[in-house]
């Protein structure tokens, strides 16, 4: 079978404006969850979140940023990161870098152009149509931060824009490993982006009762496993890998982060909202993620969880893990980097696959904080408050997405092949 090793990594978060200050962040145990200081913000019940620590405007040019949603920005951001971490040249000609025929993009989000959606209503609905932006679709539609960044990089091998709401990023992730274990493409760049820090998806969020309200200790919102947890915190970024062919890598001398081994997708087919409570759907993507990278149980000595914070999903998932890993699950260092970040809803897939890849490089978990006082009968190894070394040797990690309407991708990465 064709080996996906990453070549380039890059992000833009709540805890960094780069893959190296959000690493550093997460290996601290920052949060990067703080009050909304907005006027719109003052009459909703929930007045948290987890923006980027960067705004995009210290990045993009104001006049390029007004035919881009949020989203994109963060996404070009992350892109260009890990373009350039990969070896490439983010401004290249056409075929300079990578033949353009063997260059993928799979981007996802798992709702778009909100900004540039909800903007334009309020525009038109003040002040008129002439006041609508003609750049309002190719800014709102789903797509369009695959889009920006496959036109930047000359991509012709497809650009792809899987939405599985918060499981897209893994989604798009999945995809791309197939396309290139059937030799559709040599070399992708893949992850996700959103940004959903307004009025209406903060209070529609609310409404469900799905976000915390802990809005006098922010940092302290998002506590998966916790027993006082009270829902998840919104949070916006962009995460994005370069990944390519082993053949490929090496033959250009690419340092390598680590392995993509596989990918496993199932739905629960339950709820739109809720998980199967029993966890069954969870499991099985992660086991179809373990047969797909030719490995077992006993093979996986980390976990980065979906771990969102909600009262029901994060006992379904400890639930889940122990069934998929069986006995072998005493030996899993289990965390949520969500209580960090918070929830990037279809960014978050990306960014902890990431986290997953870093863990085993560095041979360090991050912690889950927060957990002061764990849900009883979890029974998995949370690394709880402190980060945690991993062993020498040969690891594998699983990072598990989970998205409403009962969407389950579970992504596998391995340490095999690294060389730095």
């Amino acid at each position: 079978m064709t080996e996906i090793v990453i070549t380039g990594i890059g992000a833009t978060t709540p805890l960094g404006g780069d893959l190296a200050s959000t690493w550093a962040g997460m290996l601290a145990g920052r949060s990067g969850v703080q009050r909304i200081d907005l006027d719109w913000a003052a009459e909703l019940p929930v007045q948290i979140a987890a923006p980027v620590a960067v705004d995009p405007s210290e990045k993009i040019d104001r006049v390029k940023a007004r035919r881009l949603d949020r989203s994109t920005q963060l996404a070009l951001i992350a892109a260009e990161e890990a373009w350039s971490d990969a070896g490439f040249d983010w401004n290249a000609a056409e075929g300079v870098d990578v033949d353009p025929q063997t260059l993928l993009v799979s981007l996802a989000s798992g709702i778009g152009g909100l900004h540039s959606l909800l903007n334009n209503w309020d525009a038109h609905r003040d002040k008129g149509y002439r006041r609508v932006s003609p750049f309002t679709i190719p800014m709102l539609m789903a797509n369009a931060p695959a889009a920006n960044v496959g036109i930047q990089i000359h991509a012709k091998a497809g650009v792809h824009t899987p939405v599985s709401a918060c499981a897209s990023s893994n989604e798009a992730i999945s995809l791309a490993i197939d396309q290139l274990r059937l030799g559709r493409a040599e070399v992708a760049v893949v992850g996700g982006a959103e940004s959903t820090i307004h009025p209406l998806p903060i209070a529609a969020f609310g409404q469900m009762q799905a976000l915390s309200r802990r809005n006098d200790e922010p940092e302290r919102a998002s506590r998966p496993w916790d027993r006082g947890r009270d829902g998840f915190v919104m949070g916006e970024g962009a995460a994005v890998m370069v990944i390519e062919t082993l053949d490929h890598a090496r033959a250009r001398g690419a340092k390598i982060y680590g392995t993509l081994a596989g990918s496993g997708i199932s739905a629960d087919s339950y709820d739109i909202v809720q998980p199967d409570p029993s966890g069954a759907g969870q499991s099985m993507a992660m086991l179809r993620a373990l047969k797909n990278a030719n490995l077992t149980a006993a093979d996986i000595r980390h976990v980065n969880a979906h771990g969102t914070s909600t009262p029901a999903g994060d006992v379904t998932e400890a639930s889940s893990i122990r069934r998929a890993l069986g006995a072998a699950a005493d030996q899993a260092v289990v965390t949520s980097t969500k209580s960090m970040t918070g929830h990037l809803l279809g960014g978050a897939g990306a960014l902890e696959t990431i986290a997953t890849v870093m863990a085993l490089h560095d041979r360090i978990v991050p912690p889950t904080i927060n957990l002061e006082d764990p849900e009883p009968g979890l029974e998995i190894d949370i690394a709880a408050n402190a980060s945690r070394q991993l062993p020498q040797g040969d690891l594998a990690g699983v990072n598990n997405s989970f998205g409403f309407g009962g969407s389950n991708v579970a992504v596998v990465v391995t340490n095999a092949n690294q060389t730095t």
